[in-house]
């Protein structure tokens, strides 16, 4: 059993290492990283731009070079190091799933640099740099994330489907979530959770509203991430 999990760990273009190659190992991770961070940097969209971010990338690139090459060979060292991996990524939550994509993206760009596969950690920085670029340029999968509608009208006006033919054709789906009365009764107030369509425009959304609630109050609000 302890020879297969040592076969399992062992890969041949490590077993010939040295501290010349170690360090051009390093020194290629290092290079790649900067690229990857650069692309990183170019396609940001989040609302929390981290310096330290992008520092954590690259000096993760290079370390797990260097891990690599302390984890060919000895099964046991490699399950010990899996686990203290495992201790990092719950002390320090990553909320962006592209940002977990990068961070995954440098540690596999560290990894074959360990190896001494130099060649394909170049092929793999670059097709998935490009990827990524192109996945930003022509903004692939584009949606727009819930918002909540709020629509005030007068009692005597209260009809839970007087908005439907308006929802219908600006948003791709909506759901009631809340009647209430406001202003001493003498006001109702519908919130909706919906998602428009990409075309429509908040605006035409909330003018169409309005010539239906008697130009009384109309809000729409994003729902803010959880941190």
């Amino acid at each position: 059993m302890g020879n297969q999990l040592d076969q399992l760990f062992t890969f041949g273009a490590a077993e010939g290492s040295s501290f010349s190659m170690t360090f051009i190992a390093m020194a290629t991770a290092a290079l790649l990283s900067f690229v990857i961070t650069m692309v990183y940097q170019k396609t940001f969209t989040g609302e929390r731009y981290s310096q330290d971010f992008v520092h954590t990338i690259i000096m993760m690139s290079v370390v797990v070079s260097v891990v690599m090459n302390v984890v060919s060979g000895n099964a046991g060292v490699a399950f010990g190091l899996f686990a203290v991996f495992s201790l990092i990524r719950f002390r320090s939550a990553v909320t962006n799933a592209k940002d977990i994509a990068y961070i995954f993206f440098g540690l596999c760009v560290g990894m074959t640099c360990g190896l001494y596969q130099i060649g394909l950690a170049f092929m793999l920085t670059i097709f998935a740099s490009l990827i990524f670029y192109l996945l930003y340029k022509f903004d692939y999968g584009k949606g727009k994330d819930t918002q909540l509608l709020k629509v005030t009208v007068p009692e005597n006006l209260n009809h839970e489907q007087m908005f439907d033919d308006i929802l219908k054709r600006y948003t791709e789906s909506y759901e009631l979530r809340q009647i209430e009365t406001t202003n001493l009764g003498t006001m109702i107030q519908y919130t909706f959770a919906i998602r428009s369509k990409n075309e429509t425009k908040d605006q035409d959304l909330l003018d169409r509203l309005r010539e239906k609630n008697a130009n009384l109050k109309v809000s729409l609000a994003y729902l803010q991430a959880v941190d």
